[in-house]
């Protein structure tokens, strides 16, 4: 019999657990449907998934489908929190059902699942649900499929005629046989749907069957079953334990077959390992039978396996993509009394193999244990569950934020390992990769110099482990490191020698670059009273948030945006109140972004990554011998190894940066900026000694005489921000209105720039808008800049005062520490933002006496 394997998926209560009973009902596979809210739902068998009416954990059932396929159909949870559950899923599937609700229509986690499906070119059908009740516009909700998901979406529960016109739209082969007279075949429409240039789309009510039958004839027609090789392969995306405490491995044959006793080999953790299988279930609802053989398109659990893990490759199967979903929260755990914390750790190891997006780490030094994760919902599941399983009543700390690293600009690092009878060297070219891509490796180093297996070494020593970043110590993420050059000792290199070298040389990298600290963000959907949309746009706003224009749904208001996740904890208990429980805030993970108050961040981790001794950042060399330690930024004088590349142009003297500083203003501290942009930039010279010398003068506010002091070529580029955040009045207006806010330091600096006769630059922060090209306008007299996406006020006036100060004298006003000290470097000079208010008030005075005296 030929097997196909469906995964259900959707945003959480759009009707896919209702769906599935009816797709089960309607094979024959069962001959009761159960309900959610009756708590007698076939797939959702936890007792925890039936209080809650949700599903946590995937479950599988068999059904046939026609008279010679048999489908197994693996439902997946659709609450955000579990998403590590669905997403483990996707490796295994042949096609999909993606359900959408037909009152709510494309939700923000719909698209997640949609963009998944798309990342692992998955076949895909979309079963629109909930037809039945009002609201639901069928018209309308094609059209918004088309339009946020693809254009390939087509209505296959529309008349034939139509069905095939829109088909042959898809391709052009299809169309001209369409235009002679030839309709297009099953086979043909199966090849698009594989091929996904084809959605079929089908409308209907699970809960009464409208449509679930015409749903499953459709399936039996178009879903094409995949071809596998000979040799034996598998694919694991699942790991259980039954009551009795066996380990179950949930797996896909994906080629060959697999029979009871058959030995398996794999590698975990860098070890080999060879084990038998002891016994072969197949599932369905928490019923499963036993069988000697299992082939190819088969879905079963087998006994025996004690090192496999989800996601993992067996056989010949080549592996599918790493997992996109990651946690962003993380708790302390407590233990409870008369349990030590080493205990404890056991039993959380069982579960996080369970779980993949449970991370469970140990802090040996605190002797703490620590916890990462998706969400709320699934800390309480965890709580249940160790108390279920283990009798363990364990309690969390107030949770916080996961936070990551990455750089900016290309850096070379350089790890130098050799105490006495030790000795490797290894260089790295760590570059910023795009969002989301995580760390890529690869090697450009030559053999000749290096020998390739001493290189391979240094890949498997840069992917087992998470390198801090030197900001707050977070993981690196989002770069591509290859690896240039090395050396080795005939004699003396030994295996961690060169762990050692890599270590060093990707922290002595980290430390030249520039840092950036990044922070997960949710994609959010806000529903409110008509009545509550100010409330709720001004919130968004306060918390750091970008949202579009509202829509509106009959009485209520609609915003969709993008926030960050630190922001966003606890805002959905916030809206139940303010709306009186009539408001709802549905969240989606988007990724990771620049932080957005990095500054107060960092403050907070008080990280040294030069006191780090678990992650040193200098070197280790020999010399007479015994070895000694010589500092980052003195390792590339003291290498052995050239690696031929230099990220610095001949003509330009070569700068060592700094990792990022915190400056929080006050009297005295002036003194400390002179250090750190010595300690960055060497030695002021020019006009940047004369500009830092005279900003740290004391002056009472500027009279009104030295106002027009000043040549009509000169630049004043202000950070409108952090005026408008420094100044009281006009913070105070910002709290109620940002716009007015906006305004009112624009009209202000207009009145200044009239008495100074400068060039003033006024630049706000726009990067957090999505696919914002930025703009330049020239408002009563002053240009006024909206930065684009990705690029801060800080690196715009960075960039403009670098390129100004070459033909003009240049003056940046902001109170920004890390940007004066930059903008120093650039020969510019600097003025604070109370400096600022002062020269504006008597620019002020100056107009109104003007104006007395006319």
């Amino acid at each position: 019999m030929k097997k196909l394997v469906i995964g259900i998926l959707a945003h959480v209560d759009a009707g896919k657990t209702t769906l599935s009973e009816g797709l089960l009902y309607l094979s024959g596979a069962l001959r009761r449907r159960g309900r959610v809210d009756h708590k007698d739902a076939f797939l959702d068998t936890d007792a925890i998934e039936r209080e809650r009416g949700i599903t946590i954990f995937s479950k599988q059932a068999v059904f046939p489908l026609g008279d010679d396929v048999q489908v197994t159909l693996l439902d997946t949870p659709g609450h955000v929190d579990f998403s590590a559950e669905m997403e483990r899923t996707l490796q295994v599937l042949d096609c999909a059902i993606l359900v959408v609700s037909g009152t709510d229509g494309v939700q923000g986690h719909t698209l997640t699942l949609w963009q998944l499906l798309e990342r692992r070119g998955i076949p895909t059908f979309l079963f629109v649900n909930k037809m039945d009740l009002p609201g639901a516009d069928r018209t309308a909700l094609l059209a918004d499929l088309q339009t946020q998901l693809s254009d390939g979406c087509i209505d296959f529960s529309d008349t034939p005629d139509a069905l095939y016109e829109a088909l042959a739209t898809t391709d052009e082969e299809l169309l001209d046989r369409y235009l002679a007279g030839e309709m297009p075949t099953d086979a043909q429409i199966a090849g698009l749907i594989a091929s996904r240039r084809v959605f079929p789309c089908f409308f209907g009510a699970a809960l009464p069957l409208d449509g679930v039958q015409e749903f499953l004839d459709g399936l039996s027609r178009f879903a094409r079953i995949p071809d596998y090789s000979d040799d034996f392969a598998a694919r694991v995306f699942k790991i259980t334990r039954d009551e009795q405490g066996a380990r179950l491995t949930h797996l896909k044959i994906t080629g060959g077959s697999l029979t009871v006793r058959s030995a398996i080999s794999g590698e975990t953790r860098g070890e080999s390992w060879q084990e038998k299988v002891s016994q072969i279930r197949i599932y369905s609802g928490t019923r499963f039978q036993t069988t000697d053989r299992a082939d190819a398109g088969t879905v079963c659990a087998v006994t025996g396996l004690t090192q496999t893990y989800p996601g993992q490759a067996l056989g010949a199967d080549p592996g599918g993509e790493a997992a996109v979903l990651e946690p962003v929260l993380t708790y302390r755990v407590l233990p409870p009394d008369g349990c030590d914390s080493h205990t404890l750790l056991q039993k959380l190891r069982l579960i996080e193999e369970e779980d993949p997006l449970l991370r469970v780490l140990w802090s040996e030094a605190l002797e703490e244990i620590h916890i990462q994760l998706m969400g709320q919902v699934q800390l309480e599941v965890l709580t249940r569950l160790l108390d279920e399983r283990f009798g363990l009543a364990v309690t969390f700390d107030q949770g916080n934020i996961v936070y990551k690293e990455t750089i900016q600009n290309a850096v070379i690092g350089i790890g130098h390992f050799e105490p006495l009878r030790h000795y490797a060297e290894v260089h790295l070219l760590i570059e910023p990769a795009e969002r989301g891509s995580g760390i890529t490796l690869d090697t450009r180093c030559p053999a000749d110099q290096l020998d390739p297996s001493y290189q391979r070494l240094i890949l498997t020593h840069l992917a087992e482990r998470e390198h801090p970043g030197v900001l707050t110590g977070a993981p690196l993420t989002d770069v591509n490191i290859t690896v240039l050059a090395g050396r080795s000792h005939v004699k003396h290199t030994e295996g961690g020698d060169f762990r050692q070298a890599t270590y060093r040389a990707v922290r002595q990298g980290l430390m030249q670059a520039d840092s950036v600290l990044l922070e997960p963000w949710y994609a959010f959907t806000l529903r409110v009273p008509q009545g509550n949309v100010g409330r709720a746009m001004t919130d968004i706003q306060r918390m750091s948030g970008t949202f579009e224009s509202p829509t509106q749904q009959g009485e209520f208001a609609v915003l969709t945006g993008e926030i960050p996740v630190a922001s966003a904890r606890g805002y959905a208990a916030e809206v139940t109140a303010y709306t009186s429980g009539r408001g709802q805030l549905s969240c989606t993970l988007l990724g990771y972004r620049p932080c957005h108050n990095a500054d107060a961040v960092i403050e907070a981790a008080g990280y040294d990554p030069e006191r780090d001794v678990d992650n040193p950042t200098g070197s280790v060399f020999c010399s007479h011998g015994a070895g000694y330690l010589v500092p980052w930024n003195e390792v590339p004088a003291h290498a052995h190894v050239d690696s031929g590349l230099s990220l610095t142009p001949k003509d330009e003297p070569q700068r060592t940066p700094q990792r990022a500083a915190v400056w929080s203003g006050g009297s005295g501290l002036d003194a400390e900026l002179e250090e750190i942009f010595v300690r960055t930039y060497g030695p002021i010279k020019n006009r940047g000694l004369d500009a830092f010398r005279q900003s740290l003068k004391r002056t009472p506010p500027p009279s009104v005489d030295n106002l027009s002091r000043v040549k009509p070529d000169d630049y004043l580029l202000v950070d409108g921000y952090n005026i408008i955040f420094a100044w009281d009045e006009l913070k105070a207006l910002a709290d109620d209105d940002l716009d007015a806010a906006r305004s009112a330091l624009i009209h202000l600096l207009s009145n200044y720039q009239g008495v100074k006769k400068c060039h003033l630059i006024l630049v706000f922060d726009a990067y957090r808008v999505k696919d914002n090209p930025g703009s330049i306008e020239k408002v009563h007299g002053i240009h006024v800049v909206y930065t684009k996406t990705a690029e801060t006020a800080d690196m715009y006036i960075e960039k403009a005062s670098y390129d100004l100060s070459r033909a003009h004298r240049v003056k940046v006003a902001t109170s920004d520490g890390l940007e004066q000290a930059i903008i120093l470097g650039h020969g510019s000079e600097r003025m604070t933002a109370n400096e600022l208010l002062w020269e504006v008030r008597a620019a002020c005075q100056q107009i109104e006496d003007f104006l007395r005296h006319q």
